[in-house]
């Protein structure tokens, strides 16, 4: 009886260390840690198209790109411990699929890309944000890594082409925008004399380097009063997140 249970012990061992090494050999390459951004619960994929999101403590603004941009730097790829799970736009990501992730592409830009060490090509679509990961530019799925011969490697400079945007590839010729500023403003202050609105237009010009302020004359309570808006967000969900960020207390949505 003793004899058998070590010979079981024995057999589970061996059991346990040839699966382990199968399933390593199989996916072989780069496989990121853990990530620890925090997927929106968005109830579409349009609304995580152009939100801001936060990473270690950075923030990153998803930029307007058109079709034929050209970018370079170095791909990775990632596999089986993300497949099945949500992707940062609410899909589920699929590792058989043609899809990629990207830090700043809007979602659903359709992107070539084009391995530099071997001139092989893919085409891929962008569902989700990465690689956080210093010197990355895009995150392949699992297919996509393999098709240009990114796998074994784990990493390889890249060239990417914007090809569309919504899931559709364009016609080369149409130099469209991937999306085009809203006409959502926040209001981030209110003044009775002008020169303090100019003042704080001027503080708080090119804010974060990405929003620009304006000035709006309005009439409040049978006086005139001087609005400070801030301009450049791309959707009502950037400029709510905006909001929430609490940085301008009694801020607000204004439209023209």
């Amino acid at each position: 009886m003793l004899y058998q249970i070590r010979y079981f012990l024995f057999a589970s061992t061996l059991l346990l260390l040839f699966t382990g090494c199968a399933t390593s050999s199989y996916y072989g390459g780069y496989h990121r840690a853990s990530r620890t951004h925090k997927i929106h619960n968005s109830k579409s994929v349009q609304r995580a198209t152009m939100r801001p999101y936060m990473v270690g403590g950075k923030m990153y603004y998803p930029t307007i790109v058109k079709t034929g941009d050209i970018y370079r730097g170095i791909a990775s790829w990632y596999g089986p411990n993300f497949h099945g799970k949500k992707t940062s736009n609410g899909e589920w990501y699929d590792m058989y699929a043609m899809t990629a992730a990207h830090k700043t592409f809007p979602m659903n830009t359709i992107v070539k890309v084009t391995n530099l060490l071997n001139g092989k090509s893919t085409i891929v679509r962008i569902n989700d944000r990465g690689p956080f990961v210093k010197n990355r530019i895009i995150d392949l799925s699992y297919a996509a890594a393999k098709k240009i011969g990114v796998v074994a490697r784990g990493t390889a400079p890249v060239r990417l082409e914007i090809l569309g945007f919504h899931g559709k590839i364009l016609d080369p010729l149409d130099k469209r925008e991937s999306v085009r500023l809203s006409n959502f403003y926040v209001q981030i202050g209110s003044f009775r004399k002008k020169r303090g609105a100019e003042f704080y237009k001027k503080r708080y010009d090119n804010y974060r380097g990405r929003y620009k302020t304006i000035i709006v004359r309005g009439f409040y309570k049978g006086g005139v009063i001087y609005r400070v808006w801030l301009s450049g967000f791309k959707s009502e969900n950037e400029a709510k997140d905006f909001i929430k960020s609490g940085n301008f207390a009694g801020a607000f949505i204004a439209r023209k």
